[in-house]
């Protein structure tokens, strides 16, 4: 049975004022295909069909990226995939995985509109000639697969799959499979593994997926919500999308919020929404009213934001300019009173459990982190144990195949950086 953390449980909150094209507040969708279709689900497949190549440009125009935390353009990995010849094959993998502390908004956009994301993997198999199609999904998402199941199952004898195959000139395969249930399965290399049958061990680059990915396929591998904007941005065009953002930002953006605030959700609002109006206008402020302490952005594997980074916009640019990441879009609201020991080493124990073990300096160093938070936390830890961790917040960092050390390097880093005085203070 599917469970959820209380603080990351997504509660529905009424809608913002601002076009929301990915969630439907009004109503749930879910598995009907009929009622999809009649709110203009499969125009974006008609037209994908008639012109793959005015697919891959419309995606540039708008500058869609991964939305699955890395924020790469998404017309890049398309075209690369497009210009290489099937061997035999090609492959799209929908990354679902999503197993990040905090983030859980591929999770509904599964459960509540499947069929736009399985309608945009086929407009994009169509824009880079894939004739497979993999739906990688966390095996803990049980509610998630379900109704995805039941979206697929539908499109097996529908037209659109059939429109689909024609203008592929083959058929076009649609596959669901759980994923390994490890936090790791996530890494786009890791998922090739699981797809053929491997322990999801993260591969080293090159060769790309795009060269040479699922059993030595060209393979292109994108995040849920990434593919969800797809059919819009066909059906309404390249300048559209981009004026939905603010600033620099393009499109909106699905901000999983959750933590110490009184209305967590998931929202869908124009990329680059100031942090201070999700946490202050659409979470309803902090719980108690309690004065803001931090935000974990994008989930823990990255910075921390206080209350001098309230008015940041919350797009990919923007957040790295003040040395964080938006990530997946999750935002970890800390209040006063709330210990940064206790919650960095929380997250440091997920991944030290998470670590593959592939790569010793991941499997030793996040373990070492770990151990030495949790003796810091505890009153147990030495002044020795704190210097040693900031010796492998610089040592560790691109050690490893694959984030998950960076990320924990990156989330401990970010904690020194702002609440050096707390580790202090916990010392014995």
């Amino acid at each position: 049975m599917e469970t959820l953390n209380p603080k990351t449980t997504p509660v529905r909150t009424p809608p913002a004022e601002t076009t929301q094209i990915l969630l439907h507040p009004e109503r749930r969708i879910g598995a009907d295909m009929a009622l999809w279709r009649s709110l203009g689900g499969g125009k974006a497949l008609a037209r994908a069909a008639q012109d793959p190549a005015a697919v891959r440009e419309e995606v540039r125009l708008a500058d869609l990226r991964g939305l699955g935390g890395s924020g790469f353009p998404a017309w890049r990995k398309w075209d690369a995939v497009a210009a290489e010849t099937p061997k035999p094959d090609k492959y799209l993998i929908v990354n679902g995985n999503e197993d990040e502390p905090g983030t859980f908004k591929d999770r509904m956009l599964l459960e509540e509109t499947p069929h736009q994301v399985i309608e945009g993997a086929a407009v994009a198999a169509l824009a880079v000639g894939a004739n497979r199609i993999v739906f990688y999904i966390n095996p803990d998402m049980a509610r998630s697969t379900a109704a995805l199941k039941a979206a697929l199952e539908q499109w097996r004898t529908s037209d659109l799959l059939a429109l689909a195959s024609t203008a592929l000139g083959k058929p076009l395969q649609l596959d669901l499979l759980p994923g390994s249930g490890h936090y790791i399965g996530g890494e786009e290399t890791a998922s090739m593994e699981w797809v053929e049958s491997r322990f999801p061990f993260p591969r080293g680059k090159p060769p790309y997926p795009a060269q040479a990915g699922v059993y030595g396929c060209p393979t292109l591998i994108n995040n849920v919500e990434t593919l969800a904007n797809v059919s819009h941005i066909v059906v309404h065009g390249a300048a559209w999308f981009r004026a939905l953002g603010k600033g620099t930002g393009t499109g909106t953006k699905l901000y999983s919020l959750s933590g110490d605030v009184l209305y967590p959700g998931v929202f869908e609002l124009p990329m680059g929404t100031p942090l201070r109006e999700l946490i202050f206008v659409h979470g309803g402020g902090l719980l108690s009213g309690k004065p803001l302490k931090a935000v974990f952005t994008g989930g823990p594997s990255s910075t921390l934001l206080t209350p001098a980074d309230l008015d940041v916009a919350m797009d990919f640019e923007s957040l790295r300019a003040r040395g964080s990441n938006l990530g997946t879009g999750a935002m970890i609201v800390i209040s006063e009173g709330t210990g940064i020991v206790k919650r960095v080493a929380e997250y440091e124990r997920f991944f030290a459990h998470s670590s593959c073990g592939q790569c010793n300096s991941c499997k030793v160093g996040t373990a070492t982190m770990s151990r030495l938070l949790d003796r810091i936390d505890t009153g147990r830890g030495t002044a020795a144990d704190l210097a040693t961790l900031e010796n492998l917040c610089a040592m560790l960092p691109g050690s490893g195949r694959c984030h998950l050390i960076n990320g924990a390097v990156q989330l401990l880093d970010s904690a020194f950086h702002h609440f050096h005085d707390e580790f202090r203070q916990a010392l014995r």
